[in-house]
């Protein structure tokens, strides 16, 4: 077919090829932006940051072709668009269990995202103990000449979790290579792994809840902490006038 295609026609599909796969790219862009404000956000309101790594992809115009034929979908744009619904993914590695959903629900609260689906599979693991959560986020991309909305997959899980998939990925693929099945006692250990995965996360939440705790009862250091703001690594003194002006305020609002 290709070979009965003008020279213009095959410029006109690249051209458009381009800017479809572009807005998949923009769209990973802005994410990772908003990941970024959200991360220093939290850093500076709570001093502490509950991310560990992102990682990003886009699937290949081949991946897509294929995803698209498994799915019986028309071979156009807007079938792709349609049914291949992964092109731009983002997974994001957090420190705990707890910080997954903290995280989840800033991304819920911009109001311009749209979701469209989520998928607990650490409430609801899968059967071979994978454990995350997937989102489905319609991303505003504003370009030159319009502003898209692209749909992209967001994977948010633990070290742990993202520790056990790694490796179970690359397990799955050797066997897949040599177009060979998975030996059962193979799949019953990798489910063990899971669950002793699991229960890391667990101990490990629990270890968290109990040194914020211990951090709380010191009332000495917590009373320091709250006269100083850091901002970009820079520390600032809270001016003492503002702070009590502000408390003044506070007083008055109270007694009316």
């Amino acid at each position: 077919m290709l070979s009965t295609l003008s020279m213009q026609d095959l410029k006109n599909f690249k051209h458009e090829l381009t800017r479809f796969m572009m807005t998949y790219k923009f769209a990973l862009d802005e994410m990772e932006t908003r990941i970024e404000i959200l991360v220093q956000e939290f850093e500076m309101l709570h001093e502490y940051n509950p991310i560990e790594h992102t990682k990003s992809r886009l699937k290949s115009p081949e991946s897509i072709i294929q995803k698209l034929y498994r799915k019986g979908g028309d071979l156009s744009f807007d079938g792709i668009r349609g049914n291949v619904k992964d092109i731009a993914g983002l997974r994001i590695t957090c420190s705990f269990v707890s910080d997954i959903y903290v995280l989840s629900d800033m991304l819920k609260n911009q109001s311009d995202l749209h979701l469209l689906s989520e998928k607990d599979y650490i409430k609801h693991p899968k059967p071979n103990g994978y454990q995350s959560l997937h989102l489905l986020i319609e991303v505003p991309v504003h370009m030159s000449d319009r502003t898209e909305r692209v749909c992209m997959e967001v994977q948010i899980r633990t070290v742990a979790m993202d520790f056990w998939a790694s490796l179970e990925h690359k397990i799955f693929y050797k066997f897949k290579e040599g177009n060979q099945a998975v030996p059962q006692r193979l799949l019953q250990e990798l489910k063990q792994a899971a669950d002793v995965a699991a229960k890391l996360d667990e101990q490990m939440e629990r270890l968290h809840r109990e040194i914020d705790e211990i951090q709380a009862e010191q009332s000495d250091e917590a009373a320091d902490s709250l006269n100083r703001i850091i901002i970009n690594n820079q520390q600032f003194a809270l001016p003492k006038a503002l702070m009590s002006a502000l408390m003044n305020n506070d007083g008055d609002e109270d007694k009316s």
